[in-house]
């Protein structure tokens, strides 16, 4: 359940100084036709009727054409075509609807103070509802009037600064609310709160029977714990494209008409500027290059770990690593228009996507004040007339406004999810967004990146049997010399055999073409083949075979290929036979994916895909109404993750791409895919139930309520045993089941061979 306070109002937090309208417009983004588009951070946006608000203040603004607003993010984009070069004020148009606004920002200090407020106001209403209860216990027990009077002295003291400090972000929300002539749920939350525990203050000065503490204090302790979860939901959206963006270099090696090489901030990077490449450094932006030849890893871009040649007219995209010589490179575009700019920028756009995902509770609950402000008065005006008490008439008002809390409908989701992410974890899986779990369940395709995902990500040996001992020894040893994917391989496969190491007279490695090492007046080599051979080369691109020659003679070849990730084809199996539709995009080579789909038996797949290309199959397949379950690994894949209606990535992939994917898997076997979709199918049946049991309290409760046969307190407690049933109900996912057994293959069931 959302709501509508705001957490960094309550503790003060501050927020950047109001941006002037020049800033405004320095940071905005021309698209075509004079339009410009601006995003603005605004932290205090938490609910649907935040952002219709904010969306219609915007857009009653002169020259604003369409205003966009993301919860997740809580940012809004806007498109706007100033008249005579004027800005509109986009930040006084919020500010005049109560929500402060500024240009965003990386920094994430701010969302931890909201957090760690979070868990403090929790933790307080959670100690003095607890107590208050114990104390409670003695009064409903009979005890005598001084001891009775003592007690709730003592929980009036201890429900203070629950009231006080937990309940302050409510209050701050509802008071910006009726200020600005707005209602939200925070309105009737927060008279439901003051009103309890002021009626009870007057019931225990006044030597009253009954006071009813708890109601207020549990009521803050339930509302804040689902707070709490909504943030740091929204959080993790936010880390993953402050990721994605901290990837960019902060500057670029300029080279001048003269030759001279300056370090220029990346901003004053554009088209047809020319830039040095050090060895170890970022492509700065996507280019043409124009001297030298080197390799690059490429993975950030493609997600495969086998490095690229580039040489003189090869086209490189921002974000690969130099991996061989320096070299330079003319720029095509500026930085903020290459390819990792629009990764970053895909990553917050298919983030909006998301908005229809809304949670069936929330749009239940978004009813709750106007239907709650209805019946209270409703409640408070009927009795008072009927019985002209008024205290009896404020009390079965309360009553009714504690029993109505949609506590049960608000947990009848998350508690679901909190089980369900302790199964899945007990299976290897862990749940980056709690949204993602019904989504999971409604899949009807999959689809899998190559590299990293289905395969392992590194080469391995196929052919050891067949080398002469000499030869792995001699290639070996140069092996060591190098970082190279495939030297790595070979060097792996040398240390397994526990070979001598040989110590060289010289050695030195050739960007693009392979090692050579002297021993006496023997030349060896060990790289591409014509390289090795002919002394020369006539290709590019990817490596799967290398060939060790002794001057100029073929001593040995070593042929290379990928593995299967275990449980792989198990998967692929058992999603046929849910009918589940599978397809592979992959970056690689067609011949490489071609290997792979036909060993597994996958018979739609894309090669040589970048991420705009894989996000727009995605969007195509959804677009004809398929239900997409992306799973990769790479930085170029969280585009693809971020779009896909659900998506899963390995443990073992980047930072971003998990910060991107919806749940993570640890360990290598994919069976734990499937056992993620066995689960959340059966939770998605028991959020069902707990939907109908908490509809079937209301309708039970509320007339009771209406009719004054429940106290506060009696509401209270029929409040918490809803809640107490919903997560009794949740508890049936966490019975054990028969776990998914990892299948250990014979490594020769899972290594595909990959001849060049």
């Amino acid at each position: 359940m959302t709501c509508c306070a705001s957490s960094t109002a309550a503790i003060g937090i501050g927020h950047p100084e109001r941006c002037t309208p020049e800033e405004i417009a320095l940071s905005s983004k021309e698209l075509k036709d004079g339009v410009r588009q601006t995003t603005l951070s605004v932290p205090e946006m938490h609910c649907a009727s935040c952002i219709r608000a904010i969306e219609n203040a915007l857009s009653a603004v002169d020259g604003v054409e369409v205003a966009r607003a993301n919860l997740s993010m809580r940012t809004v984009v806007v498109n706007w075509k100033g008249d005579s070069g004027a800005t509109p004020d986009l930040i006084g148009a919020l500010s005049a609807i109560g929500h402060s606004s500024h240009l965003p920002t990386t920094d994430m200090g701010e969302e931890d103070r909201v957090q760690s407020h979070l868990l403090r106001a929790l933790a307080v209403a959670g100690f003095c509802s607890m107590n208050i209860m114990l104390l409670s216990v003695s009064v409903w027990a009979g005890a005598d009037a001084g001891t009775r009077q003592a007690f709730h002295l003592l929980s009036a003291a201890l429900a203070l600064p629950a009231v006080v400090y937990s309940g302050s972000a409510f209050y701050a929300s509802a008071w910006r609310a009726l200020v600005h002539g707005r209602m939200n749920m925070d309105v009737p939350i927060s008279a439901g709160v003051l009103l309890s525990f002021g009626l009870s203050l007057y019931d225990a000065t006044s030597n009253a029977p009954q006071a009813y503490f708890e109601a207020s204090t549990s009521l803050l302790f339930v509302l804040l714990g689902g707070r709490l979860l909504d943030h740091m939901m929204r959080r993790k959206a936010k880390s993953a494209v402050a990721g994605l963006a901290r990837l960019m270099p902060h500057g670029a090696n300029v080279v001048a008409v003269d030759g001279t090489v300056n370090y220029v901030p990346l901003n004053e990077v554009g088209p047809g500027s020319r830039l040095l490449v050090p060895v170890g450094s970022r492509v700065p932006t996507d280019g043409l290059v124009i001297e030298g030849r080197s390799e690059l890893d490429s993975s950030l871009v493609t997600g495969e770990s086998v490095w690229q040649t580039i040489d003189v007219g090869s086209k490189v995209r921002a974000g690969a690593i130099n991996q061989g010589a320096p070299f330079v490179l003319t720029a095509s575009v500026a930085p903020a228009d290459s390819l990792l700019s629009e990764m970053t920028s895909m990553l917050a756009t298919a983030e909006n996507a998301r908005s229809r995902y809304r949670r069936l509770a929330d749009r239940a609950a978004a009813l709750y004040a106007p239907v709650v402000h209805s019946l209270f008065l409703l409640a408070l005006i009927g009795w008072l007339y009927g019985s002209g008490d008024i205290h009896r008439a404020l009390t079965i008002a309360i009553s009714v406004l504690v029993i109505t809390c949609p506590c049960a409908l608000g947990i009848a989701v998350p508690m679901v999810q909190v089980v369900l992410a302790r199964r899945l974890f007990d299976r290897g899986v862990m749940a980056t967004d709690g949204s993602a779990f019904e989504r999971l369940a409604e899949i009807d395709t999959v689809v899998f990146d190559k590299t990293g995902t289905l395969t392992t990500g590194e080469p391995r040996l196929l052919n050891r049997e067949d080398i002469p001992e000499e030869a792995l020894v001699i290639a070996g040893s140069m092996a060591r010399l190098s970082r190279h994917p495939i030297s790595k391989a070979l060097s792996a496969a040398h240390s397994s055999s526990k070979l001598e190491v040989i110590d060289f007279d010289e050695t030195q490695e050739l960007a693009g073409y392979g090692l050579e090492a002297a021993i006496g007046s023997d030349i060896y080599r060990l790289g591409r083949s014509d390289w090795a051979v002919d002394n020369k080369i006539t290709a590019t691109g990817e490596l799967s075979a290398v060939t060790l020659s002794r001057n100029g003679q073929t001593v040995a070849e070593f042929t290379f290929g990928e593995t299967l990730r275990p449980g792989a084809a198990e998967l692929i199996r058992s999603l046929r036979s849910r009918r589940i539709d599978v397809r592979i995009l992959s970056g690689d080579s067609v011949p490489a994916v071609g290997r792979i789909a036909h060993f597994l038996g996958i018979g739609e797949f894309s090669a040589g895909l970048l991420p705009g290309d894989k996000v727009k199959v995605i969007v195509e397949l959804q677009s004809s109404g398929r239900k997409v379950l992306m799973v990769g690994d790479g930085i170029n894949d969280a585009p693809a993750l971020r779009a896909a209606h659900v998506s899963m990535t390995p443990s073992s992939g980047s930072d971003v791409g998990r910060s991107a994917a919806d749940f993570v898997f640890l360990g290598d076997s994919l069976q734990v895919i499937d056992g993620s979709l066995e689960a959340v199918t059966m939770a998605m049946k028991l959020v069902r139930q707990n939907f109908a049991l908490a509809t079937i309290y209301n309708i039970v409760s509320l007339p009771l309520a209406l009719a004054g046969l429940v106290t506060p307190l009696i509401a209270t407690i029929a409040m918490s045993s809803s809640s107490i049933l919903v997560v009794a109900n949740a508890l049936r996912l966490s019975a054990p089941r028969k776990r998914v057994e990892q299948v250990r293959m014979h490594p020769s069931d899972h290594v595909l061979e990959s001849r060049a």
